[in-house]
């Protein structure tokens, strides 16, 4: 009788459950008010993703996990205990073997854990899933004292598990190495490589997980992965291909320090001899960092924002500068390339690339060519050179130029300051500033000596920074001791100049009254991309000045990038 009357209970909500969800539905869609199929499944998404992240939820009574009671705990209570069964698996040695050699792990690094992980989210909605039928006894069992016990499953976290073989597999790991060219004497040396065993990472990792789920006792065990035998690339007749110069690029860091001349001639070191094979991408901030002592780096000038201060491998961006003008006129392709953030003076703007490990900046190519090329640098301690060759594709008439062209400039202020310590009317620049500009770099092809094409390259903004000058105010007369502060208080150069030339006529100073920008707009009528008229930002000029000579400005600002 109980039968019967249980079985009649559940039909009749069963036929309630299937019957009113239909009615409501057909109302509204009568009503139209539906929702659209694509927002159901964006709020049942939301609402999942909001449920796993519930872990506050709790487990009814009378359920169990693996005969742990998880009764009236919450989800990531029960987490812990499931956590805490597997434990006792952390410290057990692995012993994993690849290529003849072996290394160990630990269950805590194989990422043992429960196979279904799920497990404390099921337990917490016992009895309010499934059809109505299986809620309904689900429900009734805990009523009546029959408890759920959850079994556990072994497993290991496959994506933590291949994160860990990425790293560790480097310890058993024979690389290959690749056929390879040196230059000796003006000609290319051919050299043999090396064929290597490596390690297969997710190969290896569904072994390991298939031990572990179906054939481990628990105890240390042996387990040999997956390796797979690498052959060098290239090939003796292939590398034979690189014959020809596609380009050729050199910059002079002379003025230099010494410091600077060894990052220079360093990170130059690093890049030379690098072979890419076409499709191949090279990065020259990882080939040449970290820039550190102990990579052969020494402190030096670089820029911070907008600040020069020492670092280590101060210069560096002169190699990539110098690498990015032989990359222009082998015409390989640009993956990234980034100006300064204010201008350097051993190339035109626009000419530059440059390095930055903290800031992300990069130079980065792709050889875009059908056959093999060879970087070769070297530096002769005055300047930094950089060699393309490989096989010449295009005709004998085919020829490239490039054209800087500036945009806009943008002078720096001057912050005049009064020294009481130094005597009237003389200058000294305590902090050099860059003057800022906007340019743009053109390509311009030429076939039979005729202008075929001409096209913007890329595109520099580089930032100005004011500078700083001290102007002594010392005297033996206090009165042409105020005069001067006034004068300089007015922070008018034409005021400060007329002061000078009048209370000190005998000071000789080189330091100007008024920056001399290096470059004037290209094009000073019309800009040539936009059409409208470039303004520039100048200080008007004293009657008589005296301008800091060229080589002055070069040495400072030269020693100043990275």
């Amino acid at each position: 009788m109980k039968n019967r009357v249980l079985g009649a209970v559940l039909g009749l909500l069963l036929v309630t459950e299937l019957s009113a969800p239909m009615t409501i539905y057909a109302e509204e869609i009568n009503e139209e008010t539906a929702v659209s199929a694509e927002e159901i499944a964006n709020d049942e998404a939301e609402a999942v993703t909001e449920e796993a992240a519930l872990d506050t939820r709790i487990i009814p009574a009378g359920i169990s996990i693996e005969g742990m009671d998880v009764s009236n705990l919450t989800v990531s209570e029960a987490d812990e205990l499931v956590a805490n069964y597997f434990s006792k698996y952390n410290d057990v040695v692995f012993t994993l073997s690849a290529n003849e050699q072996s290394f160990t792990a630990t269950g805590a690094e194989l990422c043992i854990g429960a196979k279904n992980a799920d497990v404390t989210s099921k337990a917490a909605t016992y009895g309010s899933t499934g059809n109505i039928a299986e809620r309904f006894m689900a429900s009734k069992d805990l009523e009546e004292g029959r408890g759920k016990d959850y079994k556990l499953s072994i497993g290991v976290d496959k994506a933590g598990l291949i994160t860990y073989l990425t790293s560790a597999s480097t310890q058993v790991n024979d690389e290959a190495s690749d056929d390879y060219l040196t230059r000796e004497n003006g000609a290319f040396v051919f050299h043999e490589g090396t064929s290597g065993v490596v390690v297969q990472v997710e190969e290896s990792a569904a072994i390991i997980e298939d031990y572990i789920e179906n054939e481990w006792d628990g105890s240390d065990a042996s387990i040999a992965l997956s390796t797979i035998v690498k052959e060098p690339r290239g090939s003796k007749e292939e590398l034979a291909e690189i014959t020809d110069l596609l380009g050729s690029y050199d910059t002079d860091y002379s003025s230099s320090s010494a410091a600077r001349k060894n990052n220079v001639a360093n990170g130059v070191s690093f890049i030379n001899g690098t072979i890419l094979y076409p499709g191949d991408e090279f990065s020259v901030l990882n080939t040449i960092t970290p820039f550190s002592a102990e990579n052969g780096y020494m402190l030096a000038g670089s820029y911070e924002n907008g600040t020069t201060v020492e670092t280590y491998g101060g210069g560096i961006c002169q190699v990539s500068t110098t690498l990015y003008g032989a990359v222009r006129e082998a015409e390989l392709q640009i993956v990234t390339r980034s100006c300064h953030s204010m201008i350097v003076t051993y190339v035109p703007p626009s000419q530059d690339a440059a390095i930055a490990e903290s800031g992300g900046k990069d130079f980065q190519i792709r050889n875009n060519k059908n056959y093999p090329i060879y970087i070769e640098g070297y530096c002769d301690g005055n300047k930094a050179y950089f060699n393309i060759y490989g096989k010449e594709e295009d005709s004998a008439t085919h020829e490239v130029e490039y054209e800087t062209e500036i945009a806009a400039v943008n002078v720096q202020n001057t912050t005049w300051v009064a020294d009481p310590n130094v005597p009237l009317g003389k200058m000294t620049t305590t902090v050099s500033g860059h003057t800022g500009y906007t340019a743009r770099l053109w390509k311009i092809v030429y076939e039979d000596g005729q202008e075929v094409s001409r096209e913007v390259y890329n595109n520099s903004k580089y930032n100005p920074s004011n500078r700083t000058v001290t102007v002594g105010i010392a005297s033996e007369d206090p009165n042409l001791s105020y005069a001067m502060l006034q004068a300089v208080a007015t922070q008018d150069a034409t005021t400060i100049a007329n002061a000078i030339a009048t209370y000190a006529p005998g000071v000789t100073n080189t330091t100007p009254f008024v920056i001399t920008p290096k470059y004037s707009v290209t094009n000073p009528d019309t800009d040539s991309s936009t059409g409208t008229t470039d303004s520039t930002t100048t200080e008007t000029a004293p009657a008589e000045t005296t301008t800091v000579p060229e080589t002055t400005e070069q040495v400072v600002t030269d020693n100043s990038d990275i």
